[in-house]
């Protein structure tokens, strides 16, 4: 027959397991496994967050000078002003080629209307672009969903 002091040494014996990790001591940090889900898409929808970004920075940009100008020549400001000239000059060169396209008798009607289409147009390229690119750059929700799984600690 066993002694009790046989039967506590067997249960130490079978509680030890050599795989378990040692219990951390009162005041360690404790450290817990966390998951991290990588898409490898991520990298192109950065992309074309950025290219798209960029475009409408630019075309919004050029939307607010022909603004600018139509504000100036309704507002009757010094065309000799560097500003003034400094605005216009970059309004003829972003007018998209409206600069005569509509021609009513009064010259401020001419600027808010030739100008106003052009800052519209700009608008409109923008969107159509980042429209397309998002289109075509970014995958679509037929493509599968691929996720690797890391244990970060």
């Amino acid at each position: 027959m066993r002694h009790s002091a046989e039967w506590e040494d067997d249960r130490t014996r079978l509680d030890l397991n050599p795989m378990d990790e040692p219990q951390p001591a009162v005041g360690d940090p404790i450290v817990v496994p966390t998951e991290e889900f990588v898409d490898p898409r991520t990298r192109r929808i950065r992309v074309v967050r950025r290219v798209s970004g960029t475009i409408n920075l630019i075309c919004g940009i050029f939307a607010i000078v022909l603004g600018t100008h139509i504000l100036l020549v309704l507002a009757n400001a010094n065309p000799h002003n560097g500003f003034a000239s400094f605005i216009d000059s970059w309004s003829a060169a972003v007018s998209l080629g409206l600069h005569g396209l509509f021609t009513p008798d009064s010259a401020k009607l001419q600027v808010l209307l030739n100008e106003g289409v052009a800052a519209i147009g700009w608008l409109l390229i923008a969107s159509a672009l980042t429209y397309a690119i998002r289109q075509f750059a970014l995958p679509g929700p037929r493509d599968a969903v691929r996720y690797r799984r890391r244990v970060i600690e």
